[in-house]
């Protein structure tokens, strides 16, 4: 075990992007409500990249970067955060938050099947079995009618389907390139780098911007929690397990984060659970489990072994 395989980090940084970022749906539901979506994020990335540089340097951490790294930080920024979350935010102006994060629990499968494209990676046969019951989820998922039926719900899909192709080609990426080596830092350069391109975003949207103060207290604690928890806690997290893990691995977050949504949209915003809904989660939750389960690429017993 390395020095940054820390087993404690590890069930941290997992605890972080499976129920932290499944408490990130209600909280951008609950924004976006009243905020536009790329101003939203964007304002939550640059103050939350900008927050991080400061603690940082407070650390003692160098924040200077080489050339290379900038281009790569920026390039990640762009298909996690201006694509990949930006997108998403749009999109939950047409659908649910639980729905949304239901459907993103596909992400898994869209990594095996990139890294089966882009790096040429076998899918395992316990993998394959997730895969199947993964699609078998999804499927239950997306074609209800009470979800076929609300407007522009097809647009919403489609959308969020973008944001995981967006998504998974950037854990890819950022496995393999040359990026700051501090988790702080690095997690810093995508947020700020994302963000401004969520902001330009907005303007050439032509979105209309606020102040703070206008918003609704709910709206202003939801973007707080946002910047802090589910911007620079979750994502520092979840770069620091793309360093240590498997791509695949830290892509079952995604397994988990539909269950918290799903229980926090309902108690909060009394969106609707249907059965068929919790039967797409539990087999889609079956699937992460033959994903997971596999010898080769068993979590966190691997990690205890020293």
């Amino acid at each position: 075990m390395t020095k940054d395989q820390n087993p404690l980090l590890i069930i941290l940084a997992f605890f972080s992007i499976y129920v932290i970022w499944g408490s990130t749906y209600l909280l951008n539901k609950i924004a976006v409500t009243e905020l536009p979506p790329f101003m939203l994020a964007g304002i939550r990335f640059v103050i939350a990249g900008v927050l991080i540089f400061i603690i940082a340097k407070i650390m003692g951490k160098n924040i200077k970067i080489s050339w290379r790294q900038i281009k790569n930080t920026t390039i990640a920024g762009f298909l996690f955060l201006t694509i990949g979350n930006g997108v998403v935010v749009w999109a939950l102006k047409f659908v649910d938050s639980g729905f949304a994060a239901l459907e993103i629990s596909a992400q898994p499968l869209v990594v095996l099947l990139l890294m089966r494209i882009f790096l040429g990676k076998k899918i395992q046969m316990m993998s394959i079995v997730g895969v199947i019951f993964g699609l078998i989820g999804i499927y239950l998922l997306v074609s209800q009618k009470q979800v076929l039926n609300q407007e522009n719900s097809v647009v919403g899909m489609a959308m969020i389907f973008a944001c995981m192709l967006s998504w998974g080609y950037g854990s890819l990426f950022v496995g393999k390139a040359d990026l700051p080596r501090n988790y702080f830092v690095n997690t810093g350069y995508q947020m700020v780098s994302g963000g401004i391109m969520l902001v330009i975003s907005s303007f050439l949207f032509g979105e209309e911007w606020s102040s703070p103060t206008t918003w609704s207290s709910p709206v202003q604690y939801s973007v707080i929690l946002l910047i802090v928890f589910g911007s620079i806690v979750a994502f520092t997290a979840f770069n620091y397990l793309l360093q240590v893990v498997s791509p695949e691995k830290v892509a079952t977050s995604t397994y988990v984060n539909p269950i918290i949504a799903l229980a926090l949209g309902w108690h909060f915003l009394d969106e609707d659970v249907t059965s068929q809904s919790i039967i797409a989660a539990v087999i889609l939750l079956t699937g992460v489990f033959f994903i997971n389960t596999k010898r080769k690429f068993t979590v966190f017993p691997r990690f205890f072994r020293s």
